[in-house]
């Protein structure tokens, strides 16, 4: 009987070793937004303002949030195929 008692007290202490390892394999991506605009970079009075609401509400760029930017480039025609498949546009 002892020894019984001796092998689940083993296998349960490696199992419960073994949860916190699996759980910290696991890592978090952070939430991913996009920003679709039809000017260029250079001209984006929007960008900042999108930016400062992102902040109000607790997130930081680059930290816990990640901002993915389109510009259309001032061609109106790109901004459909710029929200459906960012890397086909792009090129």
């Amino acid at each position: 009987m002892k020894r019984r008692d001796f092998m689940m007290a083993l296998v349960g202490g490696a199992t419960l070793n073994a949860v916190p390892l699996a759980v910290r394999a696991q890592q978090k991506t952070a939430p991913v937004i996009g920003y679709l605009h039809f000017a260029t970079p250079d001209y984006a009075p929007g960008a900042s303002a999108f930016l400062q609401g992102i902040r109000d509400k607790g997130y930081v760029e680059g930290a816990n949030l990640q901002v993915e930017y389109r510009w259309a480039e001032g061609n109106y025609d790109r901004l459909q195929a710029l929200a459906s498949d960012p890397r086909r546009a792009q090129g």
